[in-house]
């Protein structure tokens, strides 16, 4: 399966999640790729948007090869094979605080007006435009677990097999659209898959503010 682009993909993801329409859900979406997938969800769902944020944890020397994430309150999923490549625990520890940092900085840049959204007995969808590793997905549904959702679903259009199987024990449902063989990249997927900017997910946010602060 091939998307046009994340606009294509979260399109086709609202035709998948279409049973939870009309229950309020929240899609969180993962920065910065995720936030205009998570926009097209949350409309074609009636729910509301927000980001969960979640930093992958590179290997040293490749910067495209995640070990592990980690959320905002420092919880740091590390895979096994981490130590295999070359992440010491030295390494982590540094890795993981210049995350943190990171993770501060966006935080108060893309919701600086508002707490993150409560999903405590409500639907809580995750979203991300692929999953190669799942390491980021991981750490993203133990965040929302942690906060008591109704259900918890993670939603993406495309996986590796190895990566559906992992997240899966970290949440009720995985909708996945495609799993196809021969899985590199996500962006392999994608005839158009350009780089979301941190401006582009602050202007889908306070989008998303302003018509919730609207009056009827």
């Amino acid at each position: 399966m091939m998307f046009r682009n994340r606009i294509d993909a979260g399109q086709q993801l609202v035709a998948a999640l279409a049973q939870w329409r009309g229950t309020s859900p929240l899609i969180f979406a993962i920065p910065r790729g995720a936030v205009p997938m998570g926009k097209v969800v949350a409309d074609g769902l009636e729910g509301e948007l927000d980001v969960v944020l979640i930093r992958k944890l590179h290997a040293p020397g490749n910067p495209e090869f995640a070990v592990g994430a980690v959320d905002e309150t420092g919880w740091s999923y590390i895979a096994d094979y981490a130590a295999r490549a070359g992440a010491t625990p030295e390494y982590l520890r540094r890795e993981i605080a210049a995350e943190l940092e990171t993770m501060r900085r966006r935080r108060a840049q893309y919701t600086p007006v508002r707490p993150p959204l409560d999903p405590a007995g409500r639907i809580a969808i995750v979203v991300d435009d692929g999953l190669a590793t799942g390491a980021t997905m991981i750490a993203a549904l133990h965040a929302l677990r942690a906060r008591a959702p109704r259900r918890l679903i993670c939603a993406v259009p495309v996986a590796s097999e190895e990566a559906v199987a992992a997240v899966g024990a970290y949440c009720d449902e995985v909708v996945c659209l495609s799993t196809p063989p021969g899985f590199y990249a996500v962006g392999q997927f994608y005839r158009d898959f350009r780089q979301v900017d941190d401006a582009e997910v602050v202007d889908l946010l306070r989008e998303v503010g302003t018509k919730a602060r609207s009056p009827g």
